[in-house]
């Protein structure tokens, strides 16, 4: 026997997770415990209010109480509901519920005889049955007692294959979307995948999840739900494409949110590599069968309860290999088990080649060398002026602030004869200082981007070679 406690936020939600297996043929009320009634004589509000009643009484975080009692799928023949009923009534008086009102479900979804028991952490006064290590506390040692009393299948005692199997096939079926209620779908799955598998991250939890048609998806990073620690979870396609609504995780009623993943995510790493070595003697005895394909492979694999998933490239090269034991829980990437297991090597050992990836060429920045060239020749027409040889004249040089070129400005300093013309002279220096000071704008060198300061230096350069 093995008892399994929760403790969900929403009465409501546990309530009707319970009632819609009820219409859907998959759970029968068995015990409707301290109630005024007998089970089939309760609506569904007298069920609901007779809890909430006392849960109302106070303001404490936990107020509700949702378990299991799971049995093993050899003991399905005593499981009669008489049976179920004095397992159920005498596990719940040893952990203190013995005056709580309580329901009892029986459910038929799953490949071992199981019931759900819903009742009130809140007793009639207002004071709280304490939670604290109750699993380790009560529980345990409860269930220990119960078993030895009732000649039970122990807990602890491990399961063979062919056991396992067959409960494997029953209970871990891929989610069908659109053949029946999506919230009661994704949550038959978790309830399967969260308990059983050691995952250690939400990238590990999907990698298992996408096996039966499910994702938890925190949204974009900048998204109001992944800065708010949000979750939700969906339903998927075959061909693993979104199908309907999301979910969010607190609609689920045993809470499977961010933060109750997280603390698996850290339950689960110390226990995860536990059964590295009884996976990789699995793979290894696969691969010495020679097989031909990667196709091959996971077949032989499954024959091992093993699932192969390939990471590929949107060119179909695959560049990722994860190896989930289904019968330890256990999800490994391939090269997180050996070297020799890495997507590549288990290709060589196949002798399987890809396609070569076709890579984007990658071609360096060009400049605008239409606009710099157009540039360049607005400030050479507006500011240099050839210097005639026929002609008497002074220059003056100056330099563009914009390109770091250096111009001579012609400053006409004509003489009509030996005594000169002081006038035409003192006007043709008016002119160069005006020129000047049109092409020659104040300018802050340091606003001036990287490149435009690094093409002054080099036509700096350049004209000083010129000079020399």
């Amino acid at each position: 026997m093995r008892p399994e406690l929760k403790y969900p936020d929403s009465l409501m939600r546990a309530a009707k997770y319970n009632e819609n297996k009820v219409e859907e043929g998959k759970a029968k009320l068995l015990m409707a415990a301290n109630y005024l009634k007998n089970p089939d004589e309760l609506s569904f509000k007298e069920k609901h209010d007779r809890i909430k009643d006392l849960v109302d009484l106070s303001t404490a975080e936990k107020r509700l109480i949702h378990l299991s009692l799971n049995f093993h799928p050899s003991e399905e023949a005593r499981m009669t509901p008489d049976f179920l009923k004095k397992m159920s009534e005498e596990f719940m008086q040893k952990m203190g519920f013995g005056n709580q009102p309580y329901l009892v479900y029986q459910h038929f979804d799953a490949g071992h005889p199981h019931v759900h028991i819903l009742s009130s952490l809140i007793r009639e006064d207002g004071t709280r049955i304490d939670t604290h290590n109750q699993a380790k506390n009560f529980s345990e040692p409860i269930r220990k007692e119960m078993e030895a009393k009732y000649g039970l299948v122990p807990a602890d005692k491990k399961e063979n294959a062919q056991t396992k199997e067959q409960s494997l096939k029953v209970t871990a079926q891929k989610l069908q979307y659109g053949k029946s209620s999506t919230v009661r779908s994704i949550t038959n799955v978790l309830e399967h995948v969260l308990p059983r598998y050691k995952y250690s991250s939400l990238q590990e939890l999907n990698t298992v999840l996408r096996e039966f048609n499910v994702e938890a998806d925190r949204g974009n990073e900048e998204s109001r739900v992944y800065k708010n620690r949000g979750l939700y979870y969906r339903a998927l396609n075959d061909d693993g494409t979104k199908a309907g609504k999301q979910i969010k995780a607190s609609r689920i009623y045993f809470q499977p949110t961010l933060d109750y993943l997280e603390n698996k995510f850290k339950e689960n790493e110390v226990h995860r590599g536990a059964n590295k070595r009884a996976v990789k003697t699995k793979i290894e005895w696969q691969l010495n069968q020679q097989p031909k394909s990667m196709e091959a492979f996971k077949e032989g694999l499954e024959k091992e309860r093993i699932s192969l998933v390939t990471h590929r490239t949107k060119q179909g090269n695959v560049f990722g290999l994860t190896f989930i034991d289904h019968e330890h829980g256990a999800i490994f990437k391939g090269s997180d088990i050996d070297k020799d297991y890495s997507a590549k090597k288990i290709l060589e050992r196949l002798g399987m080649q890809q396609k070569p990836e076709l890579e984007t060429q990658q071609h360096p920045k060009k400049e605008n060398a239409r606009e710099e060239v157009a540039n360049n020749k607005t400030v050479e027409k507006a500011t240099k002026t050839p210097v005639r040889q026929d002609e008497y004249s002074t220059t003056t040089n100056t330099k563009d602030n914009h390109s770091g070129r250096s111009f001579q400005y012609k400053q006409e300093e004509k003489y009509s004869d030996n005594k000169g013309n002081d006038l035409t002279k003192d006007i043709g220096k008016n002119v160069g200082n005006m020129v000047k000071e049109a092409i020659e704008p104040e300018q802050d060198n340091q606003s001036l981007d990287y490149e435009l300061r690094e093409e002054q230096r080099r036509r700096k350069r350049r004209n000083q070679d010129l000079e020399r």
